[in-house]
């Protein structure tokens, strides 16, 4: 399990903007990661006194993100920036998130990439209830 620490330095997403707590598991194919940060008053995504379900795709794109970190880290290279370019068959289940209590977890899956982009599946779960799901597509910034 790699820790917020960690996650801070694979990806350009920092202080709060940073979503992700925890990577309970990932392969070069997939990830597994954990948040517990939705019901913090101070989320920057929050406004007023909610934290909308479509923020959900920030967290699936920011999985992506700390994925493609681990991958760029164990192959040795440069992390490669990259950015979100289209969201496809996003489903939200729930309005809000800020009411619910423990971790969010996500998946995220590659599902095809070449060398200037990449695009994933992810998948939001809370306490094995379905929160949002869907597709998106990263460009990636080549040197």
């Amino acid at each position: 399990m790699l820790g917020r620490d960690e996650i801070l330095q694979l990806v350009p997403h920092q202080g709060g903007m940073c979503l992700w707590d925890e990577v309970v598991d990932w392969s070069p194919q997939e990830i597994a990661l954990r948040a517990f940060n939705h019901r913090d008053v101070l989320h920057p995504l929050r406004r007023g006194d909610q934290l909308a379900a479509i923020h959900l795709c920030e967290y699936g794109a920011q999985a992506m993100a700390v994925h493609g970190g681990l991958r760029g880290r164990e192959q040795g290279g440069a992390v490669k920036p990259g950015v979100l370019v289209a969201l496809r068959d996003v489903q939200l289940h729930v309005a809000r998130i800020d009411d619910l209590a423990g971790a969010l977890e996500a998946s995220a899956q590659v599902l095809a990439e070449a060398e200037g982009s990449q695009q994933y599946a992810f998948r939001i779960h809370h306490q094995g209830q379905l929160l949002a799901e869907g597709r998106a597509a990263v460009m990636l910034q080549l040197p």
